[in-house]
């Protein structure tokens, strides 16, 4: 083997850690300690099928699994409540200490980032793609197989193959109405669905600093839509005092106690660098049937739609309802279309009541759900029919992801999808 480089990015140095290596190279093969195991309804019960073949009689540790029933929860069939039992089943039979029954679950990447189950410097796996979330955070996190996720659990360890380097480099200044959502969805656009095929996306620069928590978690969200293995931002001072609100909820109680905080080396390697003043641009929006397939809100101007989708693991935290309440309220949601709210947790939820959104919301004439996935992947609370076309705040927009094949989805930031729920059709919220 070559060599090692002296200069290591984030992501090498935490995985060198969770493989006990001094240094890591893309491309190496490693073992890995992980942090934690993540696995929901869809992924879980064929891991658990795959667990029970290996023939252990005990999970890794009965505190570092987390299983979170939020695809199709509440139940909206027989098959999808059966799923629920054997995740429920198994916790039961093993000692499984996180797993979140209804009224206390929420869509997983709200979920763990809000009870502070996730530090900088961890290593995460979990069976949904959009595990790469937790990069918001400083650790490294990527999605897995089921497969996978079941030998995690009885192991506590995963192999992986160390992902070459990208930098994205943001500076300017937002104009109005630009969400972190638009960065993300312009480097989406800007680079391909498979830009970043098996990479690690490194998100840096001014803009990326005077982004919220939140918004980071919207950007690391949505990584693997380029392709990405995992999506990293640099702990700061905003992550440490995030984390010091997060560390307790309900009869869970989480400590955020010591972590590493791992910076990338000045003289790191990167196969490619984009740096990008970002003033210019205004919302995105995705067009159907690609993630990359974006373009300028005011380039989208009277596209009617049906349904305005506000919510999901990539927007339905707190900074994203009270975004969609500036913009709805004292307003009436268009007669021919209908807005469905998908806060991410219930304390996303309980906050919105605390703060009078609720109210805004119902009294616009849009609908406020329990927490779920729901329809971003055609699971159910508002499937689209044949023709229809749903502006969505999620991360999908392919072909039949929120219903019938012939139906549309765009994607854009809150604040677009809410002034589009009015006028009916998409529309910049600047024109309000």
């Amino acid at each position: 083997m070559p060599g090692f480089r002296m200069g290591q990015t984030i992501s090498q140095k935490i995985l060198a850690k969770h493989a006990g290596l001094k240094s890591v190279e893309p491309g190496q093969l490693i073992n890995c300690k992980v942090d934690l195991v993540l696995g929901n309804d869809v992924t879980t019960p064929p891991a658990i099928e795959e667990f029970n073949k290996i023939g252990v009689k005990k999970v890794f540790d009965k505190k570092k699994i987390y299983l979170v029933p939020d695809h199709f929860t509440p139940a909206k069939d027989i098959k999808s409540a059966q799923q629920v039992k054997m995740m429920r089943d198994f916790a039961k039979k093993y000692g499984i200490v996180n797993f979140f029954e209804i009224g206390c679950m929420g869509i997983e990447h709200v979920l763990l980032p809000e009870m502070g189950a996730i530090k900088p410097g961890d290593l995460v796996v979990g069976a949904d793609s959009h595990t790469c979330t937790y990069g918001a955070l400083g650790a490294f996190s990527t999605g897995v197989g089921s497969t996978d996720m079941a030998a995690a659990m009885a192991t506590g360890e995963v192999w992986l193959k160390v992902p070459e380097q990208l930098k994205f480099i943001f500076s300017g200044k937002l104009k109005k109405w630009v969400e972190a959502k638009d960065l993300i969805l312009y480097t989406i656009g800007q680079i391909g669905v498979d830009g970043a095929r098996y990479m690690s996306m490194e998100f840096t620069g001014p803009i990326i600093d005077n982004l919220s928590v939140e918004g980071r978690l919207t950007m690391a969200n949505m990584a693997i839509e380029a392709g990405a293995k995992n999506g990293i931002f640099a702990p700061d001072r905003k992550v440490y005092e995030y984390l010091k609100t997060k560390t307790k909820l309900g009869r869970w109680s989480f400590v955020v106690g010591h972590w590493s905080s791992f910076q990338s080396d000045p003289k790191a390697e990167y196969r490619q660098t984009f740096d990008w003043d970002i003033s210019h641009i205004e919302p995105q929006v995705s067009l159907p049937h690609l993630p990359s397939n974006t373009r300028p809100v005011s380039k989208c101007r009277n596209i009617k739609i049906n349904q305005s989708v506000i919510g999901s693991c990539t927007n339905g935290r707190i900074e994203d309802m009270r975004i969609a309440a500036k913009i709805l309220k004292g307003k009436r949601i268009h007669r021919d279309l209908r807005c469905i709210i998908l806060p991410g947790t219930q304390a996303v939820k309980l906050q919105m009541l605390k703060e009078g959104l609720m109210k805004i919301f119902i009294e616009a004439g849009a609908v406020v759900s329990t927490p779920t996935c729901g329809p971003c992947l055609g699971g159910h609370m508002g499937i689209l029919a044949e023709g229809e076309r749903s502006i969505a705040t999620t991360n999908r927009n392919f072909v039949g992801r929120m219903g019938h094949p012939k139906s549309e989805v765009y994607l854009s930031n809150v604040a677009v999808a809410a002034a589009s729920a009015i006028a009916g059709h998409i529309i910049s919220p600047a024109e309000f």
